[in-house]
């Protein structure tokens, strides 16, 4: 008898919480209304899947393949042979310090100069509008353009803007020798630099300029009244707010001076050391003709950008939600 009771006692139990013909027509009817809004972005996101990720994956999958245009008779499965051979490349390792002393100096220098445009550009005073567009045109100017403009117009020895003021200023002094170096040669990776550095800086003080304006205001006046110096403010104040943004454009500066290749090729042609990790893939695919290897050199590259843009990506995870509790 109680076994009979208990059964009767879970099938209403049953009856009463099963679905009722509402609650299901309520769960179709969200779910087309979630598919509804994601819809829009099926097209993006296919797109983004055939343009990114399957030629990465057709990457991974080369990288592991022995295929030499030079050698086509020997092609074949090489398991982590190329991957080896990547880091015990002379060259690689070269290139591997080569691009982390290009992307320090010019993360470090860029994040500076930027930083003081910035604090210039936070003060009001005429023309500030017309100034801040002249500080951002070379940001706006095409890499490839850039890097001629430097290597032409600027560094040439014969006939260079750099060597020609040179030679005005020792006019001034009477002397009949000015020096005419040949920066492209004598200095090859500093010539690299200062290139990208003029191209980078504007970046970084957009994104320095964005923290400044989010600074509060009252704090700022409050210490002014309470007799803080100017350097006081900076540097307690200022330079605590700006942390976050300092850490998001060092990063995001480090993902994109990482992948620099046009400066390199159009000005040195990867010559006399300035040989980065992006122009070493490009000897290994075109010149060399070792798909596979360039694979592997491309892998290994792209898991340290990936590693770096995780950081940048927490980064602004963390400036949003500090703007969100505000």
């Amino acid at each position: 008898m109680r076994t009979q009771t208990a059964e009767a006692t879970r099938q209403v139990a049953a009856v009463v919480t099963a679905p009722g013909p509402q609650a299901a027509r309520a769960r179709r009817t969200r779910r087309a209304k979630d598919w509804a809004r994601r819809a829009p972005l099926l097209p993006a996101l296919i797109f983004l899947i055939i343009v990114t990720q399957l030629p990465f994956v057709a990457t991974v999958v080369i990288s592991f393949t022995r295929w030499n245009a030079l050698a086509p008779d020997s092609r074949g499965f090489a398991a982590f042979d190329n991957y080896v051979a990547v880091f015990a490349d002379p060259a690689m390792r070269s290139s591997v310090g080569t691009t982390v002393l290009l992307t320090v100096t010019v993360v470090l220098v860029s994040l500076l100069l930027g930083l003081g445009l910035a604090l210039l550009l936070d003060r009001s005073f005429r023309g500030r509008g017309i100034v801040r567009t002249l500080l951002i045109t070379p940001f706006l100017v095409v890499p490839v353009a850039s890097a001629l403009l430097w290597k032409h117009a600027l560094y040439n020895a014969s006939y260079g803007l750099i060597n020609g003021a040179l030679t005005w200023i020792w006019g001034l002094f009477g002397s009949n020798d000015p020096p005419q170096p040949d920066w492209m040669t004598q200095s090859p990776l500093a010539a690299v630099e200062v290139s990208l550095i003029w191209q980078w800086t504007p970046f970084m003080m957009l994104i320095l300029l964005a923290g400044l304006q989010s600074r509060p205001a009252d704090a700022v006046e409050a210490a002014r009244m309470d007799g803080a110096s100017p350097f006081d403010i900076f540097r307690y104040l200022t330079l605590p707010h700006l942390r976050r943004y300092l850490e998001l454009a060092a990063l995001l500066g480090t993902i994109y001076v990482v992948q620099n290749f046009d400066a390199v090729f159009t000005i040195t042609s990867g010559g006399l050391g300035t040989a980065n990790l992006p122009y070493t893939i490009y000897q290994t695919f075109y010149q060399a003709h070792d798909y596979g290897r360039a694979s592997a050199q491309g892998v290994v590259v792209v898991l340290c950008s990936l590693v770096a843009a995780t950081f940048a990506l927490r980064t602004v995870s963390s400036l949003l939600r500090e703007e969100v509790t505000r």
